[in-house]
């Protein structure tokens, strides 16, 4: 996975799931300080319900495998200081009434990931260039306790953390997938 990491990113969102089919995992944020990487947080994160895929498919309850850019950021609440681009709508943002109650401040701030979207555009921008089968819409957002339907959730405080840490000229990326996938 580091040969598919941008040069002159500086700044690295590693989220490494316990095995490929557990939706469990640990976000870590790493910062290139000189020539070295610092650790600068770590939290509990959950993927999807189903696990991880490197051949992500729309509605298979498993988050994308990969090294994808992050350049946009939401969310149903204010900006809290973010450095990425932000967009706050309550509409756009709120979950669907028929969600469980747990599921209702998942989008209160969203941080776009950047598989099969259009980079630039708002975090719920539906245009997906690999086309709708491929999936779309997998966000870093706040955590409910449990797997995701593919995106990668955290507590709230890791979320108010990264949104005022992640800076588009550190070329953020997140890294992410089931330990072995990721040493592969």
């Amino acid at each position: 996975m580091w040969q598919r990491i941008p040069l002159g990113t500086r700044q690295i969102v590693a989220v490494y799931g316990e095995g490929e089919n557990s939706p469990d995992s640990t976000l870590v944020l790493y910062e290139k300080q000189g020539d070295s990487w610092q650790e600068n947080g770590s939290w509990p994160a959950h993927n999807g319900k189903r696990g991880w895929s490197a051949h992500h498919r729309e509605g298979d309850e498993r988050t994308p495998v990969g090294v994808f850019s992050l350049s946009d950021a939401g969310g149903l609440l204010d900006d809290p200081g973010a450095k990425l681009p932000y967009t706050q709508d309550e509409e756009a943002f709120e979950t669907p009434y028929y969600w469980d109650e747990n599921h209702w401040h998942d989008f209160d701030y969203v941080i776009a990931i950047n598989y099969n979207r259009v980079p630039g555009t708002r975090p719920d921008d539906p245009t997906r260039p690999l086309g709708q089968k491929k999936g779309g819409g997998i966000w870093l957002h706040l955590d409910h306790g449990d797997g995701t339907l593919g995106c990668v959730s955290v507590p709230g405080s890791a979320m108010r953390y990264l949104l005022r840490t992640l800076d588009p000229e550190s070329r953020p990326v997140v890294v992410m997938g089931d330990k072995a996938s990721l040493r592969a």
